[in-house]
């Protein structure tokens, strides 16, 4: 039965006895952290051997003749590039290796458009008073904190089963020139796990912005990482917007954090010649090359692409088994009530749940009483604003899979003790 049926003697009888399980758990001083998405010891240690491939005795040379010790390359090692290339669909001489983190180049790239014109007739950024980013939410908080950083007002935009609500998207960007671009995830997206349809990424394609200047920055951030056999399938935006004739629209981001080391892995940025040209003087200014060593490193490790596909199916099976518990812990425990609702993703990192409204930063408080420290309530929407106050992002593959399980009964307690507390000021 939910509990907004039961009446008020049973719904407290119901929290006394949620309330004496969850002060077990505050008596154990736990502590246990899902806070961020980070991958657990065991996916660090099967990519570990690739810090012993290249050492002294190496011969640092590509096939080329380059030395990957010297300067050079502001674009990255042409195998480098071909890799990445597989990744994000894009053509091998469109993509530019950088360092190791993606959300670096994500935040250059807003940086550049601040002060560069990003295309003729469009002034810079941070000229456009009243500058705007659209935000389909629930989504990436460090997309966010890039734009709140530059002074925009981002437009929350509601995400649907396909992907972000297309009908908003084209309307606001059609009509209003101070939109100058949206954060998308469109594989596995942040938190939800929703893949973006064929339908999503041509209209994405075919939007028509009354800002010429307007851009798409397309985080393929989960491009491989599936944890079910048959992942999600996400066709090129690139190729569609060559075929709609809007090839400046995208830019796509990728990177091997989540697939090597978070710390030391490669990042890779892929867009049409006319916005590289006007993002490679940036870069050009900023540094001479980046670590062909590190990108040396990583195709030695894979070889090719296969060679990333068969070591992505090693994370699979480390995952895999920590998104089954998130998912029976919800279904068993909450299921019926009434008070919760989730998606189970096929892939990416994160599990999406939204809580019984008004109660979300409670929830979050609670479990931090008892040890346990969640993403934090808000984090899903521009500027921590969620008005429902629902959301919760929950990132499964840090802790060991028996602290996991606690963490998800605690998890649980906290949502049902919440939503009676919610209730009860109704009745």
């Amino acid at each position: 039965m939910q509990y907004a049926e039961l009446n008020k003697e049973q719904l407290l009888n119901e929290r006394e006895s949620l309330v004496k399980k969850y002060e077990e758990f505050v008596a154990k001083n736990l502590s246990l952290d899902m806070s961020r998405g980070k991958p657990c010891s065991e996916q660090l240690d099967i990519s570990v051997r690739m810090l012993d491939i290249v050492n002294s005795g190496h011969d640092c040379h590509t096939k080329s003749g380059l030395d990957c010790r010297n300067y050079g390359l502001i674009d990255g090692l042409p195998s480098c590039r071909e890799l990445f290339s597989q990744f994000i669909q894009v053509p091998a001489e469109q993509v530019m290796v950088g360092g190791n983190s993606s959300l670096n180049m994500m935040f250059d790239t807003i940086s550049c458009f601040m002060t560069a014109s990003p295309c003729e007739g469009a002034k810079p950024w941070y000229e456009v008073e009243d500058r705007k980013f659209l935000c389909p939410v629930p989504g990436y908080d460090r997309h966010f904190s890039i734009t709140e950083y530059y002074g925009f007002n981002m437009i929350p935009v509601p995400m649907t089963e396909e992907g972000p609500d297309m009908d908003m998207v084209e309307k606001l960007v059609s009509e209003d020139a101070s939109i100058k671009g949206i954060w998308c995830v469109p594989k596995y997206s942040n938190p939800q796990g929703i893949t973006y349809s064929d339908e999503t990424v041509r209209r994405f394609a075919s939007l028509k912005p009354a800002a010429p200047d307007f851009r798409i920055m397309w985080d393929d951030a989960y491009c491989v990482h599936d944890i079910e056999d048959e992942g999600d399938k996400l066709i090129s935006l690139y190729d569609e917007c060559i075929k709609a004739g809007n090839p400046d629209l995208p830019i796509i981001f990728c990177s091997t954090s989540k697939i090597t080391f978070p710390g030391s892995g490669v990042a890779a940025m892929a867009t049409s010649p006319n916005n590289m040209q006007v993002l490679r003087k940036r870069y050009m200014c900023q540094t001479i090359g980046y670590d062909k060593i590190n990108m040396l490193r990583h195709m030695l490790f894979f070889k090719n692409f296969d060679g990333v596909k068969a070591h992505m199916k090693k994370h699979k099976a480390i995952l895999k088994p920590r998104f089954d518990v998130v998912d029976q812990k919800f279904t068993e425990q909450l299921s019926g009530l009434g008070i919760a609702s989730w998606l189970k993703p096929r892939g990416g990192y994160f599990v999406s749940i939204d809580v019984y409204e008004g109660t979300a930063k409670a929830v979050e408080k609670m479990c931090a009483n008892a040890g346990l420290v969640i993403t934090g309530a808000g984090a899903t929407y521009p500027n921590g604003n969620d008005p429902k106050d629902s959301n919760i992002r929950i990132a499964p593959s840090f802790p060991p899979i028996e602290e996991l399980s606690v963490a998800m009964d605690i998890f649980c307690l906290c949502v049902k003790i919440c939503a009676i507390d919610k209730i009860l000021e109704t009745k």
